[in-house]
């Protein structure tokens, strides 16, 4: 570029710079300034801000909801995943829920959740607790007919201004249901390979990490078959039992060390019901009611019950897992766990979450 040239450009931008100087005198200027030029608002988003919509009334709200969390990223919501809350959260602008000038941001409509739930982990009743347009008496009938049938709205009701899910939530209760094989003592006679022997074949976790075993999976209908014995079944209650009650549960979650204080937890209560015949195969349900949960609790409260059963481990061990020593404890499957509540939603959960969680087990033997 010659010197001339580049003379004009700069007097060109600096009369423009002037003008603006001139224009913009504070910092109220400088962000309208900024919105107009810059921002979102007046690039990728310019459609909405120049929408005519009329700006309709929010109330402050406690959606109640059902699903099953097979196909899905968990309920959080994260970018580049199908999660619960994106799902929903796209039902919403699309029913007018949410105003077409929101539905741009999820982060502006601020959905608060009761309780968070890992992928592959089904509700019955979660709650979501968010602003909502809620002119529109048929509001929970229309989100039904655009959600996939693995999500369901119950209802909503008003709430305070200042209401919050999680935080006002004093209590959960979940629900694990387990394939009563899985307290089955450990074959003796089982053997152990370097190699697979075929696709189905298991790995399994060895404390020497330089060597890799696997192992033969046991037979479909051996499992299909097993009943669990009255002295195995009473063990595995007597060790959920242990739970019950406020203890330090750091080796029952990831990056919690002992001196945490929130790794200390209520369990309220914990039933485990008899076990029933599901379609040829033995279930065992477990009922968990605490004050709140941390990440991955639940299955690794399930898996040290269940192992301590399978292995003939004294249960005098279980209670020094709430003490400082770092103990490894693997997790349960999530396929088995769900969120619950139990009303008039039973249905749902009956034709939505039990059965598919049955017919996986059926299939893959989790």
């Amino acid at each position: 570029m010659s010197i001339r040239a580049h003379s004009l450009h700069w007097r060109s931008f600096s009369t423009s710079f002037n003008c603006l100087n001139r224009i913009i005198k504070t910092s109220k200027d400088r962000r309208l300034h900024f919105d107009q030029v810059n921002s979102w608002k007046a690039t990728e988003n310019q459609e909405f801000v120049k929408s005519n919509e009329p700006r309709l009334p929010k109330k402050k709200v406690a959606l109640l909801l059902g699903f099953n969390g097979s196909p899905f990223q968990g309920m959080q919501i994260n970018p580049g995943t199908v999660t619960i809350e994106s799902v929903l959260f796209d039902a919403l602008c699309k029913t007018g829920a949410v105003s077409t000038s929101n539905a741009v941001d999820p982060k502006k409509v601020q959905l608060m959740r009761a309780a968070r739930t890992d992928k592959g982990v089904h509700a019955s009743c979660n709650l979501v607790s968010l602003k909502m347009i809620c002119q529109d008496e048929k509001i929970v009938e229309k989100l039904n007919a655009v959600l996939p049938p693995q999500i369901r709205v119950w209802g909503y009701v008003e709430t305070q201004r200042n209401f919050h899910a999680k935080n006002k939530c004093d209590s959960r209760i979940y629900e694990y249901l387990m394939p009563s094989y899985a307290l089955e003592q450990l074959e003796p006679d089982k053997e152990w390979t370097t190699e697979p022997q075929s696709e189905h074949d298991i790995q399994i976790a060895t404390e020497d990490s330089t060597i890799t075993r696997f192992m033969k999976p046991t037979e479909s209908a051996k499992l299909l078959a097993y009943r669990v014995d009255q002295e195995r079944f009473s063990k595995f209650k007597q060790a959920m039992q242990m739970f019950k009650g406020t203890h330090n549960f750091h080796n029952y979650t990831i990056a919690r060390s002992f001196k945490d204080q929130a790794a200390n937890r209520f369990m309220i209560d914990i039933n485990v019901d008899d076990p029933m015949i599901i379609g040829g195969m033995e279930w065992i349900s477990v009922k968990l009611h605490g004050q709140s949960f941390m990440l991955h609790q639940i299955r690794k409260m399930i898996s040290m019950a269940m192992l301590c059963t399978r292995t003939g481990t004294p249960l005098t061990l279980l209670p020094q897992t709430f003490e400082s020593a770092k103990i490894n404890i693997p997790k349960a499957p999530a396929l088995g766990l769900l969120l619950d509540r139990p009303d008039a939603i039973e249905a749902f959960k009956k034709e939505s979450i039990y059965s598919k969680i049955f017919e996986q087990e059926h299939q893959d033997k989790v």
